[in-house]
This record gives C-alpha cells, structure tokens and sequence, in this order.
C-alpha cells in the first residue's frame, strides 16, 4: 500500500502539472484566458464582425483592472507575397508594448528582433513561413487584402523579425504587423476584432469575466469568452487523457484491494484455532468482524499516511529539478509543451489516491471479516 500510494501521488500530480503545462503554454502562445470580441467573430472571423474604439477600451481594462494584461488585436487574412512566392495567411496586428505580456511570440523571436513602434511598416513572420517566402531579416514582402469597407488594400512591409514556436502550424501561417499599420492599411476607422486580456491566476477567471463584461459600453453586444469557450478541444483533449488515465488508477487499486482481501483472508485463516478458542469463551463473531476490520483500517491507515509522505517528498523533488523523458521533445512540441516535465502538487493529488486505497482496502476486508460468522467453535478448534 505504502508503494502504491506513493506511485499514485506522483503520477496524479506529474499528470495535473502536465495538463497545467499544457493549458498555460497554449493560452500564452496566443488565446490568452479572456477574449472580448464581436458576437460570432469566434466562429465565422469575418472582418466586418469589429470592436468599436478598441484602443481605448483596451486602456479602460487596464486602468481599472488589477492583476491582469491587455492587449488589443487585429486580425484578417490576406495575400503576402516575396519576389519569388505568395501564400495566403492570417494577419494580426498587435500593440507592440503590450503583446509581450498576453502573447509568449514576442519571445520566441530567433533571427531580428520584434516590433517597436505601432506605425512602422514591419513584420515578423513564423520560421516556416520564412522559409516558404524564402525571406530573411530586412527583405520586403506585400500585403494585400480587403479593408473592412470591402475596398482593396495593400501594403508593403519589412521583415524584421522570424520567431520559432515549434508548433508548425503557428509558424506557417501567421504573421503580426502594428496595430496602427494594421488600422491604416485594412481601413479599420479606430476598430479591432480582439481584446486579449491574461490574468495572473487562472482560477480568478469565474469572478474575472463578469468584471470584464461590466466595463463594457452599455449599449454594446460584444461577447467575453474565456479560454475553455476559444479552445474547447483542450479542455476535451485533457478530459479524455485523463479518463484514460484514471482507468489505469483503478486497476492499480483494485490489485492493492486484492493483495489486502487475500492478506486478511490468509490472516483470519491462520487464526482459525484461535478465533474458535475466544468464540467458545463467548466473544461474538461480530465482535471479531470489527477486529478484523479495526486492523486493516490501523494498516490502511499507516499505508495511507507512509505512502502520502513518501510520494510527496518524491514529487517535492522532481518538482524542483523536473522530469525528463528520453526521446519526447517532439511528441511534447506538437502539444506545445517542453520536454522536461515538473509535477506539480496538491491536497487532492496528495491524499485523493492514497484515500480511494483507504476505503478499497476496507471493502477488502469485509469479506474475512463477514467469514467470521459462518465459522463454528467447535470445529475451528479441532484445526491444528
């Protein structure tokens, strides 16, 4: 039991320090935790679905939110073409000052350096896309598309910066211009389609968003999403991760249960003599049921406690110095996540499994126990 529930410890809490892992690398990539945008923009993206004035209402969250970041965001698709090639992809255009803090691109940036200033006529394109264009640092690539007056716009920009994010999808089809650039070439009359807004704690979300959908004007209808509502396939990923998961936790308590049902089983057999000595003496077989039961709950107990201690130092430790898996630094890429994995722990990781084997090794323990009953005095006596 001790082992077991060590094992359970760690394993549970390297599975939620994944899972949180996975949650915050993807949302900082680009969702971000909350998103104002156009009823339906979520879904259909088109350009006309806008933010009124988003600039400043952008500062507005920033001035009388505490706790969190804001960015404003553009975003359109539209043709970018090099001297030798074109390829259609997303366009966004973002605050240079404040992308940094919802957005880990900015970051990411291998070759050049990121956007400056929120006017200037500059790009920073994905690695693949790059190498799709075949651009390097200070070459000029053309931009064009439809403003949001359905006229035609076009715009000529200069590469200074390529970011890698290892996600190859990202890379290959999003670019980030300045938002003023991005205002004046698509025609947008002060409008955006994003307000991307990170807390500093996820868990504050529930009280977070309907803050957010306070300080909105009174006569708009734009929609507050969380993160679960932008990227419902993560939540659904995690999900199905873990019933597969929580599956495998249940055959590994249900062996612990067994090895209890036959530890106590053998042990009330052992005493069979015994238990028929004090049975003629005028103790009830109920009485002795509870024996039985009192002491796998004192060795369900100790278990419980010994394993909890054991596989939270354990997990102490490889939450300090991480865990690392041979061979996955692809695998890991592709759900966005890095190599070296850090378990992360919690009341529920701690004792959550330890006390599921706590009640399995009770249920064990019935059945010898409920034995006692069928047992006559006389015969358990004659077993040597």
């Amino acid at each position: 039991m001790v082992f077991a529930n060590m094992l359970l410890v760690f394993m549970m809490s390297l599975q939620l320090g994944m899972y949180g892992l996975m949650v915050d690398n993807s949302l900082k990539l680009f969702t971000g935790h909350i998103q104002v945008q156009a009823p339906g923009f979520k879904d259909e993206q088109k350009m006309r679905q806008v933010v009124p004035d988003i600039l400043p209402l952008a500062q507005s969250f920033r001035e009388q939110l505490a706790g969190v970041m804001v960015a404003a965001r553009g975003s359109t698709f539209a043709l970018v073409s090099s001297e030798d090639r074109s390829f259609g992809i997303a366009i966004f255009g973002v605050e240079p000052t404040f992308e940094p803090q919802v957005s880990s691109v900015p970051g990411l940036v291998k070759e050049g350096r990121y956007l400056e200033s929120s006017d200037a006529p500059e790009i920073v394109v994905g690695r693949v896309l790059a190498r799709n264009l075949r651009v390097d640092i200070g070459d000029e690539l053309t931009l064009l598309g439809s403003g949001l007056d359905g006229s035609f716009a076009a715009s000529v920009v200069k590469v200074v910066g390529i970011f890698d994010s290892g996600v190859k999808d990202v890379d290959r089809n999003i670019a980030q211009i300045p938002i003023g650039l991005f205002q004046d070439t698509f025609f947008m009359e002060g409008a955006g389609h994003q307000v991307v807004i990170v807390a500093d704690d996820r868990e504050r979300l529930p009280v977070l968003i309907p803050d957010v959908a306070g300080l909105l004007p009174s006569n708009s209808d734009l929609a507050v999403l969380d993160w679960d509502q932008l990227q419902p396939g993560l939540k659904q990923a995690i999900t199905a991760d873990m019933a597969s998961s929580f599956f495998m936790y249940f055959i590994l308590v249900i062996l612990v249960s067994f090895s209890v049902l036959n530890t106590q089983l053998m042990s009330v057999l052992e005493r069979t003599r015994e238990f028929g000595i004090v049975m003629a003496l005028g103790l009830r077989p109920g009485k002795l049921g509870r024996l039985v039961l009192l002491e796998t709950a004192i060795m369900g107990s100790i278990g419980l406690l010994l394993g909890a201690i054991a596989g939270g130092l354990l997990t102490a430790w490889f939450s300090n110095n991480g865990v690392v898996f041979p061979g996955m630094d692809e695998m890991a890429a592709q759900f966005n996540l890095p190599a070296r994995m850090y378990p992360k722990v919690s009341m529920l990781t701690l004792f959550g499994g330890p006390a599921i084997v706590f009640a399995f090794t009770l249920l064990a323990a019935i059945y010898p126990a409920i034995r006692l009953n069928w047992q006559n005095p006389v015969d358990s006596m004659r077993v040597a």
